[in-house]
């Protein structure tokens, strides 16, 4: 039986460097937090970094996707029984009144058209596989948009997300299931991004074909 020899005095890690190294590895441990874990988990960035890195962007969709597990998973809601019409009441006759000419004001030709654009884009989704497209666009500017797919339905959520705004809040402008296509338009009720998410919930692999057009700043997948 061999008896390890004992370390000596001289041969144990000093005080000192025992608490140089727990200081390094929690500052490591907070560095990683903040720049990895907390950006592709929760979409929160403080630093920026998780976001040029691509990992925010993850957190985000990860978000997207439990939300719209949870609208998945929710019993369809009973249908409201119709309310019967009432009839409106006859209009009361109206006595014509003369007004005077008004002479017509010259208008400022409007440069609106000049900030539209227009983007098409296509993405290919495999079974079970989720993605978003998504506009810049200011409060108040309008989008037109028209979208199809391609291989089987999917899911869709069209939704809006402020800038810095708080942790998993977004606003629906409509969403489906089961759906080959869908066009509209929606006007931005705040200052963020505004887009589409899909999932393809069939069994074959699924293309959506997106056009857009609109006053916004830019797109992005």
């Amino acid at each position: 039986m061999f008896n390890t020899p004992l370390p000596t005095v001289n041969e144990l890690p000093s005080t000192r460097k025992l608490v140089r190294s727990t200081v390094i590895a929690l500052l490591t441990a907070v560095g990683l937090l903040v720049t990895v874990v907390m950006p592709s988990e929760y979409a929160i960035d403080p630093t920026g970094v998780g976001r040029a890195l691509g990992l925010t962007q993850m957190g985000e969709l990860k978000i997207i996707l439990a939300q719209e597990a949870l609208a998945d998973a929710a019993p369809p809601q009973p249908a409201t029984p119709a309310t019967p019409a009432t009839p409106a009441p006859a209009p009361a006759p109206q006595v014509a009144q003369v007004q005077p000419i008004a002479k017509p004001v010259a208008q400022p030709a409007s440069t609106s058209t000049s900030a539209l654009k227009t983007n098409q884009m296509s993405v290919t989704l495999k079974p079970g596989e989720g993605t978003e497209i998504k506009l810049e666009v200011l409060k108040g500017k309008s989008v037109s948009y028209e979208w199809t797919a391609v291989g089987g339905p999917v899911n869709f959520d069209t939704h809006g997300e402020p800038y810095n705004g708080e942790k998993g809040y977004f606003h629906s402008y409509n969403k489906g299931k089961q759906v080959k296509s869908d066009k509209g338009e929606f006007t931005a009720i705040f200052d963020g991004t505004h887009g589409w998410f899909w999932r393809n919930r069939s069994n074959n692999d699924v293309t959506i074909a997106l056009k857009t057009t609109g006053d916004y700043l830019s797109i992005k997948q």
